[in-house]
């Protein structure tokens, strides 16, 4: 991408980092003016850049700061109506109390049902083992005595079992069966929290590819351990750019992100997300930590879309179409330290993207 950097800094005279930093402070005096501290003023903020970003080839040089005023409070007037329709519509949501009893009966069989059939898959010695330790409550160094094995390689044998059994009762509740040979290592990797293995079967690609265990991907990957350094967000819709701009957020103020820093990383997140909702249908926004070789987050937008057949001129300023990634790609790259992109017609884009947090640079 070195040629192709060289090209946009050659497109326009402004930088539009600039352009936005300087936009900041303003669109944030606006908002706070008409809304004050509002749960949704930085969104509204982020919201505000997206738009200008998406808008600048369309507009003067001049006209930017005018038509980010006049965008804010468009912003802003659309937020006040969803929030007055859905109040005004409030006393129709359905409260249906208690469960039905019936209901209950019917769902606590079918689990039980599940849950049998899920132990029946297990081989002999993974049941035996389990059994004994989960009903009859032995000790994992008496099973170590019993098979001959340590404490340690009986309690690493029970995990394993146990995320194949979440693996199993998920399918028998479901009541089905994989349709490819990838879907159960995949679903093994994710349940175990093996992230090596996920690596290895490449789940993330699998998961956008695969409807069965993208469904099956959410009850596993809840059991998990909580991470504080990595979110992952399911893109499907426009909720989910929030969603996702506000984790790359929450994430980037542990790195040490803050002012206008903080809001350009978010506003990028905002961009590859959105270009997910508006050319792919879904993929996933991953947001992690990093420490090494420095402290940063990284994000890697992912989808299994129609692809880019000409990546290069998808990166290029004013291009945009519905049959690939497009204008708010190149705004997103220069709001970040280092961007990267890979996309093959037919089988999807994956877009990452890196900011650095500089101790000694200026919030």
């Amino acid at each position: 991408m070195t040629e192709q950097a060289a090209n946009d800094e050659r497109v326009g005279q402004e930088d539009p980092v600039g352009d936005v930093a300087d936009l900041i402070p303003m669109l944030r005096r606006i908002v706070a003016a008409r809304v004050g501290h509002h749960p949704a003023a930085e969104d509204l903020v982020q919201e505000t850049l997206v738009r200008v970003l998406a808008a600048r080839d369309r507009i003067e040089p001049g006209m930017v700061e005018p038509y980010a005023i006049a965008t804010v409070r468009n912003v802003m007037a659309t937020m006040w109506r969803r929030e007055d329709r859905e109040q005004r519509n409030q006393h129709r949501a359905h409260d249906p109390g208690e469960p039905e009893r019936a209901d209950e009966v019917v769902i606590a069989s079918e689990e039980s049902a599940a849950i049998a059939r899920a132990v029946q898959r297990l081989d002999d010695r993974e049941r035996r083992i389990l059994l004994a330790h989960e009903v009859d409550g032995e000790a994992t160094s008496a099973l170590a005595q019993v098979s001959g094995s340590t404490a340690g390689a009986v309690a690493a044998q029970l995990k394993r079992t146990r995320a194949r059994l979440r693996v199993e009762y998920l399918l028998a509740l479901e009541q089905v069966e994989p349709p490819t040979e990838r879907c159960r290592p995949v679903l093994l990797a994710l349940s175990s929290a093996d992230r090596r293995r996920q690596r290895e079967v490449d789940a993330a690609q699998h998961l956008l590819e695969c409807e069965l265990c993208a469904r099956l991907s959410e009850p596993l990957l809840d059991r998990g351990p909580v991470r504080d350094d990595e979110v992952r967000v399911a893109i499907t819709g426009d909720p989910d750019i929030v969603a996702a701009r506000q984790a790359a957020r929450e994430i980037a103020v542990r790195a040490g992100f803050t002012g206008t820093d903080l809001t350009l990383l978010a506003t990028a997140v905002s961009e590859v997300a959105r270009n997910i909702v508006r050319f792919a249908d879904h993929g996933t926004v991953t947001v992690e930590l990093l420490q090494e070789p420095r402290p940063g987050i990284r994000v890697v937008a992912r989808d299994s879309g129609p692809g880019i057949a000409d990546v290069e001129r998808a990166m290029r300023d004013g291009f945009s179409t519905d049959e690939g990634l497009g204008l708010g790609l190149p705004g997103a790259r220069r709001l970040v330290d280092e961007f990267d992109i890979a996309s093959e017609p037919g089988r999807g884009t994956t877009v990452v993207l890196t900011k650095w947090f500089d101790r000694k640079a200026p919030g």
